[in-house]
């Protein structure tokens, strides 16, 4: 049954979506299909929409019109709905929100052990799989202020897949960062992304995209300008806001 509903629907569908702060509106019917498997990055500038889009599929942000689902799951406002939606889509945010009094170990078992009621022999063995998968593993009984903000980003990664969702969101993971740790932390990213896993990613950077993206979508004032394969979008976009756009970031 959980199989054949993963068959039906797609990882996330979004038809209409508005949301609103107060009278500014950050997203404007915004219509989007995101398929099982898919990896896809969304850019803009500033204050386009970027953040509330990923923000609104697994709930943070509530919307205001429009449907959500995802892999099959309406999202409503119930509490039940969110926490199922919850389950299928992991987020790793700007900064990286660990709990300075735990280890990093203890970080990464503590959701699965007071939200799936894991035993914690379980929660410990994996997390230490999905530390080991970020290249961190030798980190396990350190606290976060002991860690690199690269280090502490992955172990929020960690954290994240601890919860064994089927879709992965990062809001801009690498913007707290100093330059010469956006590297570690966005192959730990692609390594990813060579499991199949779906993967939405807000980032200004563009090489990454290039290199990981099936599919890369430009937003602007809330809505969605372009989307397109990702050899497309970066060689032969079509709207003047997206070329001036890359023109801008690229150069």
């Amino acid at each position: 049954m959980e199989f054949a509903r993963l068959e039906r629907h797609p990882a996330v569908a979004m038809a209409g979506v508005d949301k609103f702060y107060g009278k500014y509106q950050a997203l404007r019917a915004v219509d989007l299909e995101i398929q099982r498997g898919e990896k896809l990055v969304v850019c803009g500038p500033s204050g386009s929409g970027k953040s509330t889009l990923i923000r609104c599929i697994n709930a943070l942000e509530p919307h205001d019109a429009g449907t959500i689902s995802v892999n099959g799951i309406a999202l409503g406002r119930d509490r039940a709905s969110i926490l199922d939606v919850r389950r299928e889509a992991g987020m790793v945010f700007q900064q990286f929100n660990l709990f300075p009094h735990m280890t990093i170990l203890e970080n990464c078992t503590f959701a699965p052990r007071t939200s799936l009621g894991m035993a914690r022999d379980k929660a410990d063995a994996l997390a230490m799989r999905y530390l080991a998968r970020v290249h961190i593993a030798d980190q396990a009984q350190k606290f976060p202020a002991q860690l690199s903000g690269g280090q502490q980003q992955r172990v929020a990664i960690a954290r994240a897949l601890c919860m064994e969702p089927r879709i992965m969101l990062f809001d801009e993971p690498t913007s707290a960062l100093d330059p010469e740790m956006v590297g570690e932390v966005l192959r730990a990213i692609e390594e990813l992304t060579a499991d199949g896993m779906t993967m939405v990613c807000v980032t200004h950077e563009m090489g990454f995209a290039r290199r990981v993206a099936d599919r890369c979508l430009f937003m602007d004032q809330g809505e969605i300008v372009e989307a397109a394969p990702a050899g497309d979008f970066f060689d032969r976009p079509k709207s003047p806001r997206l070329r001036a756009f890359l023109a801008q970031i690229l150069k």
